[in-house]
Formats: C-alpha cells, sequence, structure tokens
C-alpha cells in the first residue's frame, strides 16, 4: 500500500513514552502508512511513496484539548461586557444569564440550527491545529436536549476529520424549575439521562459540576455513582471558585482528569497525588473572566503531577478555541515552560482522556495527527502569541487544513 513521506522536517518536538520525556529530534523524515506513523528517521525515501514538504518547519503532534463546551447556539457578548463592568460569573448566572441562558438558546434552536453551530465550532478547532477534542453537552439541562445535544454532536463529528470524545453534562446546573427541589432533577439526571445516554452510545464520560452554588459533595456522589455503575469514565469540574471536597471525590470515583483547580488546597492535591488524577487547567478561563488568579501549575508540577491545559471553549465563560493562545497564557500566567506547555496540550490531554497510546505524540504505531509549523522552534508557539503560525494540519496521514503564511 502506498506511503507518504514528509520531508525536510526543520525539528519534530514530541513526548517519547518509552523515555518519559520530551524529545526533540532535528532534520528527520516521517513515514505514514495506513494513517498511522510507520517511522521517524533518516534516509527512509522510497520511490513508490507520495512526499510531502515541511519546508524545514517545526512537526508536533495535533493538539488534544480535553475540555470544550461545543454544543452550542448563538452568543453571549453582552455579558462579556457586564464582567468589564463589574459584574461576577455567579452574578450573571444569578440574574437569569450563563449556563442557564445557554439552554434556553438550544430549546429555542432547531435541529438544523444547532447543527449548523456545532459543525462551525467543531471546523474551527481544525483550524487552530487540534485533532482531538473531548465536548461536553450541559447547555440541554432536560431529558429530550440533553440527548439531542449528544446526538448532534455525534453527527456532526462524523462529518468531519476530528477525532470527537463525547461527555455528558446534564449535572451542569440545575434549570429553574428545580432549584427547590434538587432531588428531583437528580432523579431526572440518574433514571433517565444516564441510562438514555449509555444505551444510545451517546458519550464516553460523565462530568459533573462540583462546587459551592451548583451540585454539592453528596448530590454528585448520587450522579457518579449511577454513571460509573453504568460504565462512563468520570470527570469533574473541581475547585473553581472555592474547595468543598470535590478532589476527595474525583480520588473516591477514579476520576480520570479533575478541572479547572484555581481555588485548589493542599488537600486537594494530595488527592490528585494519590488518586493518579490527571489535572486539567483551564488558564483560558481565568484570563478571559478577568479573574488574575491560576491554578497553581508549578506547584503540581514539581509534584509529579502530569498537568495537562485545556481551552474551556464556551459562549460564557472562555470563547477561546486556540490552543496555541492558551499555551501563551499557561507559560505567561501560571509560568510553564513552552516544552512542558506543549506537552499539556497533546500527549498529557491524551493521557487524561485514556488515549495516550494513540494520539498525543509522534511515535511508530500512533496515529499520524501532526502540525507543521511555519518556524523550527517549539519556543515560538507560545511566543506568536495569538498570531496562526501552523501552515498544515494533518489528522491520520492526510491533510486537512492548509493554511497562509501569516509570519
Amino acid at each position: 500500500m502506498a506511503t507518504t513521506l514528509i520531508k525536510n522536517v526543520g525539528k519534530l518536538v514530541t513526548y517519547s513514552p518509552g523515555d518519559n520525556a520530551m524529545q526533540i529530534f532535528p532534520k528527520v523524515e516521517i513515514v505514514i502508512q495506513d494513517g498511522k506513523i510507520a517511522a521517524i528517521g533518516t534516509g527512509l525515501y522510497s520511490p513508490e511513496q507520495m512526499v510531502a514538504d515541511a519546508n524545514g518547519g517545526l512537526v508536533t503532534p495535533g493538539f488534544v484539548d480535553a475540555h470544550t463546551h461545543p454544543v452550542f447556539v448563538g452568543q453571549r457578548a453582552d455579558e462579556f461586557e457586564q464582567r468589564i463592568l463589574g459584574k461576577t460569573y455567579q452574578e450573571i448566572a444569578a440574574s437569569g444569564g450563563g449556563i442557564v441562558r445557554s439552554r434556553q438558546q438550544i430549546q429555542a434552536a432547531s435541529d438544523k440550527e444547532l447543527k449548523r453551530q456545532v459543525r462551525r465550532h467543531l471546523r474551527r478547532f481544525l483550524r487552530f491545529g487540534t485533532t482531538t477534542i473531548e465536548a461536553k453537552s450541559g447547555y440541554g439541562l432536560s431529558v429530550e436536549d440533553e440527548l439531542r445535544s449528544l446526538r448532534i454532536l455525534q453527527a456532526v463529528a462524523k462529518q468531519l476529520p476530528l477525532t470527537v470524545l463525547p461527555t455528558f453534562l446534564g449535572a451542569h446546573a440545575y434549570p429553574p424549575e428545580y432549584r427547590t427541589n434538587h432531588q428531583a432533577y437528580l432523579d431526572l439526571i440518574i433514571h433517565q439521562m444516564l441510562p438514555a445516554v449509555v444505551e444510545n452510545g451517546l458519550a464516553c464520560f460523565c462530568d459533573i459540576f462540583c462546587e459551592e452554588g451548583a451540585f454539592s459533595v453528596e448530590e454528585s456522589r448520587q450522579v457518579l455513582t449511577a454513571a460509573k455503575a453504568l460504565g462512563l469514565g468520570i470527570r469533574i469540574h473541581a475547585d473553581e471558585f472555592k474547595a468543598i471536597g470535590a478532589l476527595q471525590l474525583a480520588q473516591e470515583y477514579g476520576a480520570m482528569s479533575a478541572d479547572h483547580l484555581t481555588a485548589i488546597t493542599q488537600e486537594g492535591i494530595e488527592a490528585l497525588v494519590e488518586g493518579r488524577i490527571v489535572p486539567v487547567l483551564l488558564p483560558g478561563t481565568s484570563f478571559f473572566l478577568g479573574k488574575g488568579h491560576y491554578a497553581p501549575a508549578r506547584e503540581l508540577l514539581n509534584r509529579g503531577l502530569p498537568v495537562a491545559i485545556a481551552s474551556d471553549f464556551n459562549p460564557g465563560s472562555c470563547m477561546i478555541q486556540s490552543m496555541p493562545l492558551i499555551m501563551s497564557i499557561a507559560c505567561l500566567q501560571m509560568k510553564m515552560t513552552s516544552l512542558e506547555a506543549l506537552q499539556a496540550a497533546t500527549y498529557n490531554a491524551a493521557l487524561s482522556l485514556g488515549i495516550q497510546d494513540k494520539v498525543g505524540a509522534l511515535q511508530p504505531g500512533y496515529y499520524a495527527d501532526l502540525l507543521i509549523w511555519q518556524f523550527d522552534d517549539y519556543r515560538a508557539i507560545p511566543y506568536y502569541c495569538g498570531i496562526p503560525a501552523i501552515a498544515q494540519v494533518w489528522k491520520k496521514g492526510r491533510l486537512v487544513a492548509r493554511l497562509p503564511n501569516t509570519i
């Protein structure tokens, strides 16, 4: 079968599982066969190969964005302005904005409109070099609209060269009609939503917003018990605003990831270490909300935790889809090095999703999900802050985006 050779690679930078470290390979060639990396080295050309030219550019794995909320319609730019003028995320939510407003927008949208918007969101990930995403529901907040959200996500994902791992997040917020009767909504999630999600194969994971003003530890325990019994992987929104015991809960339930962590305590860090949980940090959210307070990435790295970073792309608290920009924020505000941020946005993110043996690195046997950059220095990824600098995006050995030169 025909193979593809990518020649003139200036540098290839990737996590090497065998070495348990990031590695830099100068002036190599990459052989791709059947959508996977077949070999990396020099002198690999043979006459039957198709040849692609990296033009001396840097090659890295495609980004793995391990925390996104792309199933929504419309926008909430007015809330962005309200925050600039001093209102908090919680105050906006209490006045009818936030998650509940996105729920109203989804309820009002036709299937055709929701599909159109989700397709637009997913296509944009590819332009920023993201080739794999975790994607949550969570703006339906009813049996009908949570299942509709996941079905539409699944249908759109099949049409695009983007790997999408869906997550059920029915426990994102309490709908207004259940604010005085939490148990009724919990029962709806446990006895109707979760069984239908699993029966129809609509999600890989279950997530929950375990936070003061959202779902308490005991409420979260009910949902996670049901989700785990049904075989879903566990993810958790934890310690975004206040540490209420979410990380201890994540440890108890063997969560694959705990996300946000801007209010993490020493007890929470111990729970991550003991539970071997991947911390998924969302620096774009702190930036977009203007909080000036970020998760303690350096402390987590110093404890040997495999820190991942993700976009948290959503209509309210982070409209950023660019993982290079997320890397810039992680380096500038959380003091991660360029290599640490690159590993966090590729291999460690894949680790949080349980697919670190397939994507997130460029090694023989891995899918050929890769980026060719307009420069050959990995430090330039966060340095060119906000400037698109990807030349080519490859997904499973196929060129899926060729982008104009900007630098």
